[in-house]
């Protein structure tokens, strides 16, 4: 086995125990849940709603909304915080001195927050399902374009999350990256059809994967007669592909830059030193 390939399988190891981990820890389930449960209590009260234009459930039609947002927030935001937390404590100038260590600090990361986002889809999905009418859960095509859709969608939003969690060294600073992030989803047509916005406004959320992972979600738990409330009445899947697939590029060229910069940094002093001001906050 390559050296390569041993950091992989580590890495995968790793995960597993950190997703075990977590399904065991209070205060992680409870980070994990409450936003679930948030969400279920949002689709809730929209159950009574519809679409406007025609008939169909504005719950039903927010809810694959509301999945492509969270596989872009696990993507982006979950790894940027970690990597921001565990370069101050020392997690990843461990990983740097193993051979190999920082392809298998990534692949253990993404293991876990794969893992996270299947069993948070399935935590939202069971009580939608007995909540909501007009989801297509019974079709295998809906289950398998949620599944390449949630694959692509990582691969786009992880390698942005490793950039943006190598710029921080103190993870209370990384938290102003949600401003623009929360921007992103009100305009991308996360809770209201994104075709009722100004053209402009439509145009820059296009270029962002937060969109994009919405449509796609709808386009596989939605009947296909949705589509006429969309841009260009369509799911535009080729567009899908494209706009995730590059940023998935982008993401997967750039990223190994910024963090081999990141680690090359990293040692024992500035470890130290970041400890010294996290512990001066405190007291």
């Amino acid at each position: 086995m390559s050296p390569a390939m041993a950091a992989a399988r580590a890495g995968a190891i790793r995960g597993r125990i950190e997703l075990r981990q977590t399904f065991t820890n209070a205060q992680d389930l409870w980070n994990y849940l409450f936003p679930t449960a948030a969400f279920l209590i949002v689709l809730f009260f929209m159950r009574g709603a519809a679409v406007p234009g025609t008939s169909f459930n504005l719950g039903a039609r927010t809810l694959p909304s509301l999945l492509g947002m969270n596989v872009a927030f696990a993507g982006l935001v979950t790894l940027m915080m970690g990597l921001a937390l565990e370069r101050e404590d020392g997690t990843l100038l461990r990983a740097k001195a193993v051979p190999n260590g920082m392809l298998g600090y990534l692949v253990g990361k993404l293991v876990l927050i794969a893992g996270w986002m299947v069993t948070s889809m399935v935590i939202i999905l069971i009580p939608s399902s007995l909540m909501l009418d007009g989801l297509a859960l019974t079709s295998v095509t809906a289950w398998l374009t949620l599944l390449w859709v949630m694959v692509l969608g990582l691969a786009a939003t992880l390698p942005l999350g490793a950039i943006f969690g190598s710029m921080f060294s103190n993870p209370r600073n990384a938290g102003v990256i949600m401003m623009p992030v929360m921007g992103l989803v009100a305009i991308s047509g996360i809770f209201y059809p994104i075709a009722s916005f100004p053209v402009w406004l439509q145009d820059i959320a296009q270029v962002f994967p937060i969109y994009w992972l919405g449509l796609g979600m709808r386009s596989a738990l939605l009947p296909n007669d949705l589509a006429a409330v969309e841009i260009g009445e369509s799911w535009r899947h080729l567009e899908m592909v494209g706009v995730l697939g590059a940023w998935a590029v982008a993401g997967l060229i750039v990223a190994p830059i910024v963090l081999r910069r990141m680690a090359r940094r990293e040692s024992g002093s500035s470890v130290a030193a970041r400890r010294e001001k996290a512990l001066q906050r405190t007291t």
